[in-house]
């Protein structure tokens, strides 16, 4: 896990610290990231960033790109949640990667209902899925996880309320 100063929190002494930038959101993403690989054997990272873009191409604002470059960090433990809580973030970014983040034995319809509940997270996680959902990311696995993984993201677009957008 990073361990980055906003690890503990703040303790109320001196100014907040200034709101990290999209940069400063990106490498500290990377950072956590590091070495760990997608299904495919990619570099995580290139979902991360693949998955911003995503969000800046439908018009997500700076809040939204932040949180997509931060959406798996706490769900993969390379973030803690309480340096989320602690770091120089929006409350609305933070919201977003807590509602992206799956709870352990969570169905997917209460995952869903809070994306739906959370502004601006299903633009987010609409990013997330279209990556994830991606044929050519899809085309290197073994037959039995792309009809999953494709039954799975369907689904999760289906509770959304987008079941014809990739």
């Amino acid at each position: 896990m990073l361990q980055t100063p906003q690890d503990s929190p703040d303790s109320g002494s001196g100014p907040p610290a200034p709101p990290l930038s999209l940069a400063e959101v990106e490498a500290t993403a990377r950072a956590a990231h590091a070495g760990q690989t997608d299904k495919a054997g990619r570099p995580y990272a290139e979902h991360l960033r693949a998955v911003a873009e995503g969000v800046r191409r439908r018009g997500g604002d700076d809040e939204q790109i932040a949180a997509a470059w931060l959406h798996d960090a706490v769900e993969d433990d390379a973030l803690s949640e309480r340096w989320l809580d602690g770091a120089p973030l929006s409350r609305r970014t933070k919201d977003i990667v807590l509602a992206l983040t799956k709870r352990p034995g969570e169905p997917p319809e209460a995952y869903a209902a809070r994306i739906l509940a959370t502004p601006g997270a299903r633009l987010v996680k609409e990013a997330d899925l279209a990556h994830n959902a991606d044929p050519a990311r899809l085309a290197v696995l073994d037959g039995a996880t792309r009809a999953r993984l494709t039954e799975k993201y369907a689904r999760m677009r289906e509770l959304l309320g987008r079941p014809d957008r990739a």
